[in-house]
């Protein structure tokens, strides 16, 4: 676990959050989740398992590649290793993009096999233990998001808020790094 997780009171927690119980695993038994935000407020989650590690960095860490495309804000040394750092938010069709102007910006670097891609979002939630029986098939959500998404889970049920859970293997296999 790296300084950010244990220096953050709340990540692990979840106090703040009001989360619906029955989705929660009272015990480790199920899966653990990062719970986190893009530009446009909607929230997301990532099977930790996926996570290399998870940075909170001044911008100007992150070098910019000229040409490069609008969704990749640019690279980032990690550990001595050169990762592409993206805004997921704009990865995923959003327009909203994310701030960057601004003291720190958190990425969340998901690896699969030796590749490793940085994706910058707006706020890190929680971790949860959640339940994937309580799974559903994503509803609601434009084309370009559809295929990085395993399902959501229903928050509430009032004003249709829902936690999506992103296929981290789906975007690091994504032709949108090549573009």
């Amino acid at each position: 676990m790296n300084a950010y997780m244990v220096s953050k009171p709340d990540f692990l927690g979840g106090s703040e959050d009001h989360f619906r119980p029955e989705l929660q695993v009272e015990s480790p038994e199920g899966e653990l989740y990062l719970r986190f935000y893009i530009s446009s407020h909607q929230e997301f989650a990532l099977l930790a398992t996926g996570i290399r590690e998870v940075i909170e960095l001044s911008p100007d860490k992150i070098t910019p590649i000229p040409n490069a495309s609008p969704l990749l804000l640019g690279t980032l040394n990690l550990r001595g290793r050169v990762i592409w750092v993206a805004d997921l938010g704009q990865f995923l069709g959003e327009a909203t993009a994310l701030n960057t102007d601004r003291s720190e910006i958190q990425v969340i670097a998901i690896e699969e096999q030796e590749t490793i891609v940085g994706l910058a979002v707006e706020k890190i939630g929680s971790m949860h233990w959640l339940d994937v029986q309580h799974l559903m098939a994503p509803t609601h959500v434009p084309d370009t998001m559809a295929s990085f998404l395993r399902g959501e889970w229903l928050l509430s049920a009032e004003n249709n808020r829902c936690l999506r859970l992103l296929d981290q293997t789906a975007i690091l296999r994504s032709a949108r790094w090549a573009g």
